[in-house]
């Protein structure tokens, strides 16, 4: 716990200043979370904002300070799912921005500096990522960021999805089996075009 269980029960009972206080402790880790949740930088104040606005307006339905964090990453968790939902339906708009700052990247690399081409490679693994994770569903992305990246133990997603530990390794499995699938398919896809541009190279 960031802050004393004492600090989260009077934000609980309605103490502003025990509010501002949780707020501060947990913002950067709620800015971190989400931001590996949805993969979009200039998005993410806006999901974080929503998550203290939730957190502002239900803190008072919460059981117990003792399962405060939990009861935060599954707040954190909806409100970047509800985001990713609203993204895939803008997904061609998505898709034309992402190729725009490509281009931009790219013609920064082509300038010059070391620096800037680790940067470019940085940021197409983080693409390349992203690009895996748009494949599967927006749970699966978020159950998968929770436990790889976050590092969650089974017994913290136990108190986030309030599922026992075995439906959690079943999950976890077939997410990540829908995630491999996706890269077989990406790699597959790949090889393809590579055929293709050395039959016509050849003709």
């Amino acid at each position: 716990m960031l802050v004393d269980f004492e600090v989260v029960e009077r934000a609980r009972a309605g103490d502003p200043a025990a509010f501002n206080e949780v707020v501060t402790a947990y913002r950067r880790r709620i800015f971190g979370t989400v931001s590996r949740l949805i993969g979009r930088p200039e998005d993410v104040e806006d999901v974080a904002q929503e998550v203290f606005l939730r957190l502002y307006y239900s803190l008072d339905q919460l059981r117990s300070p003792e399962v405060f964090e939990p009861w935060l990453y599954r707040l954190t968790v909806n409100a970047a799912l509800d985001y990713l939902r609203k993204r895939r339906k803008r997904r061609l708009e998505s898709r034309v921005s992402d190729l725009s700052e490509q281009a931009v990247m790219l013609a920064d690399a082509s300038a010059g500096t070391k620096v800037q081409v680790d940067d470019l490679h940085r940021a197409k693994v983080r693409e390349f990522v992203d690009s895996l994770l748009s494949e599967v569903s927006e749970e699966d992305r978020a159950l998968l960021t929770l436990k790889e990246v976050e590092g969650l133990s089974l017994k913290d997603l136990e108190k986030v999805y309030h599922v026992n530990e075995n439906a959690l390794k079943v999950r976890l499995f077939r997410a990540r089996q829908r995630v491999l699938k996706a890269y077989e398919s990406s790699r597959g896809a790949k090889g393809m075009e590579r055929k293709e541009k050395s039959a016509d190279s050849g003709s």
